[in-house]
Parts: structure tokens; C-alpha cells; sequence
């Protein structure tokens, strides 16, 4: 089965909103077998949104829209699917209760306009919405289902949790796919493609590889599609077949595969070794410490940080020697590692991180330009160090010396108590 999101609404075309809608919509579509093939962000206009509909509907099975069934001006959805689908619009007697229960509730008044979102097209099948005002619709015309949701995220997942996928699969024209994930990091996609090129010369057609790269990591998504002589325990034997394979020739990179992150994976690996770690951060202004605290639990493992972004703080509360900052500059070798081992003592813990660098746009020399980042990582016995050159972009440095740092001490974890 073969599914479009049409998407509506001026806000997310001048970047007001961010759609998150979409993406957790196609991956609920794809854990029950529906393929979504395209998606179209529509402004709030009735022409866009018929034409919208006339291209969508010449190539899938079922249509997703979301959004523009509001009561103000700018909601245009329902009129532009009254005019497309040449049918009346009628109000539900029984979404009307709820919306007057809703307002009676929170002793607001209910105006003229807010009536309206009881109004429903007269071919469509109600989905009532018991997280909200506005009620979803769904509509089977000339062998393609039509499924309108509202685009308050809470309410559009309520709607297709129990009223959309129940529908959907109920359906037969649905090949389950299978996806198993493995996480890499401190390798680039195109090294990482060359190591395991073995493996993926030797896939068979019904499975499927794709390199999804970001900061410091690239995620290796395995994909197998359904075969109808093939449970659904053999595809997954299948798939653990090949991902094996591909995690014995990558050990050093190899993650997870979870599709658990990778500070989870490393402070998981630390807490079972009844270890701590601590962090001296410079130009990354905290955000290595912001990765370790997104996990929660992290406080078993990770006894905080020294923001060092200023010299003065690097000796008073570092140990970071004049003389070093001196001789050697801040973003320096024999820096980071004072500082490594400043924060280490200072903070009493088994493993320890230090990172300074200049991330731009302002700060470069001769000898460091924008991007050059020195890592320290410390552990039971011994310190290791490592110059990085990232681009010109603030922020990426930032997030990219931070993902590297983690990476280099989960390594050193790893190597010290394997």
C-alpha cells in the first residue's frame, strides 16, 4: 500500500512551526506495511489544496492530511474538500455535544465559531476525537482512502492510534517491512561504505542498505520487505544475519543495534562498570554535558562538568598552568590534557573529557583556524589526546566536538575494561 501526507498550513511554509507531524506519522505508517511515497506541504489556500489532492490521488492507495480544520478564516481544509469531493457539509450532532461539554467543562464561552468544529463533510465517515475539538474524517472514493486528521500534534496522534492504523490494518494490500539499525561512530559514511562493501555486495534484492549520517555518527539501516513465503521470524533471522556480519568487520566503530543513542550506550557501559565520568568543556559551552544529562539516570554516571571558557577559569579551577596557556595557547595538546586532568582531580572521577578549541566565527590564528578542537580523554591508566579540524560553522563544531569526544572516551572505556 502506497501513501502521500498532504500537509497544510502557511505556518510550517515560512518556518513558524517545525512539521514534526510527518515524520511521526510515516514511521507508524511503516511499522504496519504502508509504503508513504511522497509528502507536499500545502498552504492555507482551497486551489493548492484541490490540486494537491487531484496529484495524490493518481498515485497512491491512501492520502494523510493534516492540519487547516480550525474554526478561523485561514482553516480552508473542509471547504477545499467539500468543492473536491462534490459532496455538502453537515454538522455531527454528536461532535457538537462533545465540543459544547469541552467549553461547558473549562466554563469558557462557546461562540458561533467554535461550532464549526462540528462540521463534517456528509460523505464522510466520523472519527471522533476524544483528545480535542476537532474531529478527523474518513473518506473511500474510487478505490483510494482519504484519512483528514487536525494538526495539533496531540490530537492527530490520538486519531490515528485509534482510529487510522485500526482501519489500515484491517487492510490486505499491506508487504510488512522490517528494519534493523546499527549505530557507527568516529567513522565518515564513505570509509564506512568501503569497509563493509563485502557485506553489502551480498544482499539479497528483498533487503535493502542505507547510510543515515549525522554529527560523528552514521546509523546503517537494514531493510527487508516482506517475501510471502518468508514468517516473519525468518526475516528477522535474515536481517540479524547480515547485520552481524556487518558489525564483525567495523568492531571499533560498532555502537548499538538498538536504536538506543550513543550517550545512552555510554553511560549504560559505564553505570555496569560501577564507574564515573566528568568533563572540562570549553568551546563547546556545556553541550557535552547536555548530551550526558539528556539520558535519564545519568547522575549515576556522570558527576558534572567545569565550563573553563575563559583562561582565568582554566588555571583557578583546572590547574591549567600559566606558562601552558603561554607557550602553547589554549587550543593545545599540553592544554587539554591539564585540563583533563585538572577536572579529573578536581571532581574525583574514574574517566574524564577535556575540550578546547575555537568554533568561530572569530578567534583563528595561523596555527589554529576556525574548527581546529584538541580532545582529551583520561581514564584508569592512561590519557589520550587528538586534534580535530571541523568547518566553519559555530554550531556545527560545537555539536561535532562534543559527539567526538564522547565517541573517544567510550573507546577508551571500552579498550581499558574489555
Amino acid at each position: 500500500m502506497k501513501a502521500e501526507l498532504i500537509v497544510i498550513g502557511d505556518e510550517i511554509l515560512i518556518g513558524q512551526i517545525v512539521d514534526t507531524n510527518s515524520s511521526w506519522i510515516c514511521s507508524h505508517l511503516d511499522e504496519i506495511g504502508v509504503n508513504v511515497i511522497h509528502i507536499s506541504a500545502i498552504a492555507d489556500n482551497k486551489q493548492k489544496i484541490k490540486e494537491a489532492l487531484v496529484l495524490a490521488s493518481g498515485r497512491v492507495d491512501l492520502i494523510v492530511m493534516t492540519g487547516g480544520l480550525g474554526p478561523t478564516k485561514d482553516d480552508v481544509t473542509k471547504q477545499a474538500l467539500r468543492e473536491y469531493f462534490d459532496t455538502e457539509i453537515v454538522t455531527d450532532a454528536n461532535v457538537l455535544s462533545h465540543v459544547r461539554e469541552i467549553f461547558a467543562k473549562y466554563k469558557q464561552p462557546m461562540l458561533p465559531e467554535n461550532e464549526q468544529q462540528a462540521e463534517v463533510l456528509k460523505i464522510a465517515e466520523v472519527m471522533f476525537n476524544k483528545a480535542g475539538t476537532a474531529p478527523g474524517m474518513w473518506i473511500e472514493k474510487k478505490g483510494v482512502c482519504y484519512a483528514v486528521l487536525p494538526g495539533v500534534p496531540t490530537e492527530m496522534k490520538y486519531l490515528m492510534n485509534h482510529e487510522v492504523i485500526p482501519r489500515l490494518e484491517k487492510m490486505p494490500d499491506r508487504k510488512l517491512r522490517f528494519h534493523k539499525t546499527i549505530l557507527t561512530a568516529g567513522i565518515g559514511e564513505s570509509f564506512l561504505a568501503g569497509t563493509i562493501a563485502p557485506v553489502e555486495a551480498s544482499l539479497p534484492d528483498s533487503i535493502q542498505l542505507a547510510y543515515l549520517p549525522t554529527y560523528g555518527q552514521v546509523r546503517l539501516r537494514l531493510t527487508a520487505i516482506g517475501r510471502d513465503e518468508q514468517s516473519e521470524t525468518d526475516i528477522r533471522e535474515e536481517l540479524d544475519h547480515f547485520a552481524g556480519n556487518i558489525i564483525n568487520l567495523i568492531p571499533t566503530y560498532y555502537i548499538n543495534d538498538t536504536g538506543e543513542s550513543l550517550q545512552y550506550s555510554f553511560l549504560k557501559t559505564v553505570e555496569n562498570l560501577g564507574l564515573t565520568v566528568a568533563a572540562a568543556e570549553s568551546c563547546t559551552g556545556g553541550y557535552f554535558s547536555h548530551l550526558m544529562t539528556q539520558v535519564p539516570g545519568s547522575g549515576q554516571v556522570f558527576l558534572g562538568s567545569i565550563i573553563s571558557y575563559a583562561e582565568s577559569v582554566k588555571e583557578a579551577e583546572l590547574d591549567v598552568k600559566a606558562e601552558t596557556l603561554e607557550q602553547y595557547t589554549a587550543v593545545s595538546q599540553q592544554t587539554a590534557e591539564e585540563m583533563v586532568s585538572g577536572v579529573k582531580r578536581r571532581l574525583q572521577s574514574d574517566y574524564a573529557v577535556a575540550i578546547t578549541g575555537i568554533a568561530g566565527p572569530d578567534g583563528a590564528t595561523n596555527e589554529n583556524p576556525v574548527g581546529s578542537v584538541w580532545i582529551a580523554v583520561s581514564g584508569l591508566s592512561k590519557t589520550v589526546s587528538t586534534k580535530f579540524l571541523f568547518g566553519k560553522r559555530r554550531e556545527d563544531n560545537i555539536i561535532r566536538a562534543a559527539t567526538s569526544a564522547l565517541f573517544l572516551l567510550f573507546r577508551l572505556v571500552k579498550e581499558e575494561n574489555s
